[in-house]
């Protein structure tokens, strides 16, 4: 089984490496499996803009003659006390150029001195799959935890440092990348796909 993920991110290609290693398949990203495409997300949910850039990609002939199934995902942070924002803008929260240590500020500042019950929030991966014979599938992952004082952790990557997890004490940004995978909202995701997947090997 060929895969080829929808992402040029090297940290989530890492995080879906581990994740789907037992599925014994060959892991491409687009870089890796000399796809370009530009796909607008303009869908209203996680769940349809995954499924927007694994439709795109799977439409390419190059990716019709691999014969390899596609994956895409689209994640985010919901902050209840922010009406679930930055949602599906998550990448887009501030400017796409921006970086993750000025979005994470910029939230901080916009949720100082809301009290701890009220911090609440959850990542959420939707990721989407086109297999060679059309079919599609997607499912979804939900991480839950609340909005940290202050970032913390340089385990992870994006919203990482400032997600808190109160049953663990600290961010997932300080988990290690195993605890991580095991609870994160692309692995949860992941896992569910995966299964999906080896059923149809």
């Amino acid at each position: 089984m060929k895969i080829i993920f929808a992402t040029g991110n090297a940290h989530k290609m890492e995080e879906i490496r581990m994740i789907l290693a037992d599925l014994g398949a060959e892991i491409f990203s687009m870089k890796e499996a000399g796809v370009e495409v530009e796909v607008v997300e303009d869908g209203s949910t996680f769940e349809e803009n995954a499924m927007l850039k694994a439709a795109a990609i799977a439409s390419l002939e190059k990716v019709k003659q691999m014969g390899a199934v596609v994956l895409a995902d689209d994640s985010g942070l919901e902050i209840d006390y922010l009406n679930k924002e930055p949602g599906i803008y998550s990448a887009r929260y501030a400017g796409t150029e921006t970086s993750y240590d000025i979005k994470n500020s910029l939230l901080l500042s916009r949720m100082k001195g809301v009290p701890e019950e009220q911090r609440t929030a959850r990542f959420v991966c939707a990721v989407a799959a086109v297999f060679p014979d059309g079919s599609r599938e997607v499912v979804r992952g939900i991480m839950e935890g609340h909005v940290a004082w202050e970032p913390a952790g340089a385990n992870g990557f994006g919203y990482d440092p400032i997600f808190y997890l109160p049953e663990y004490g600290c961010t997932s940004a300080e988990l290690s990348p195993e605890k991580k995978n095991e609870l994160s909202h692309r692995g949860q995701a992941l896992r569910k796909m995966r299964d999906i997947m080896e059923k149809r090997i």
